[in-house]
């Protein structure tokens, strides 16, 4: 069994069944290097060239099927608009987004995604943004297949209920200011934006 085959079998555990035979062609055309890395806060997934040109890509440990294809798909059309555009393109820009459209077309069909959640994805690509985090209504939609949490999102809260962050920080809840939230961090006072959809833990007081 030659390493693409290995990683196929590894990827099937995390991704809808249906989903795996369309994989297998991409990992074997574009010879995919794939990482399963532990949950990191700050992204879903990446894409590097490594100093001896050979590319690996990321994707975070998720029970979730949904969000880790959408974000394997993102990062092999890294690798694929670098290999077709070369590397002096923009990371999500035209290049990037029409590769990453052409990429998830075949995926984009009700025997892989549910069909609240597959018509959100069609709107979402059809302009594709550099995260699907910013999409309201698709971050919700996804959310629903995660494990339960416990936690509220930002919207969900009051202003003036306190509330920790995933790496502990304290903070007060204030106004909505366009689209986001302006909240003050308790034991530095400074003001932090978050998102709506910013999944947090309800605290007593002042934590």
């Amino acid at each position: 069994m030659n390493k693409i085959e290995d990683q196929i079998n590894v990827v099937q555990r995390y991704v809808p069944d249906a989903a795996v035979p369309i994989l297998s062609k991409y990992f074997n055309y574009w010879k995919v290097n794939l990482v399963i890395a532990p949950k990191r806060i700050t992204k879903h997934g990446d894409f590097r060239m490594l100093s001896n040109g050979v590319h690996r890509i990321s994707v975070n440990n998720s029970s979730n099927p949904y969000r880790f294809l959408i974000t394997l798909i993102h990062e092999i059309a890294h690798l694929v608009a670098f290999k077709d555009f070369g590397y002096s393109i923009k990371p999500h820009g035209k290049e990037w987004k029409s590769c990453y459209k052409r990429l998830m077309i075949p995926f984009l069909n009700p025997k892989i995604f549910p069909k609240n959640l597959l018509n959100l994805m069609d709107f979402h690509f059809k302009n594709p943004s550099a995260s699907t985090d910013v999409d309201f209504n698709l971050v919700i939609e996804l959310n629903k297949f995660d494990p339960e949490t416990g936690k509220n999102y930002i919207f969900e809260l009051d202003s003036g209920t306190f509330f920790e962050t995933e790496n502990g920080r304290k903070f007060v809840l204030g106004s909505k200011r366009n689209k986001r939230y302006e909240c003050d961090e308790v034991s530095t006072r400074r003001k932090y934006f978050f998102s709506p959809h910013a999944q947090v833990k309800r605290i007593q007081g002042n934590g």
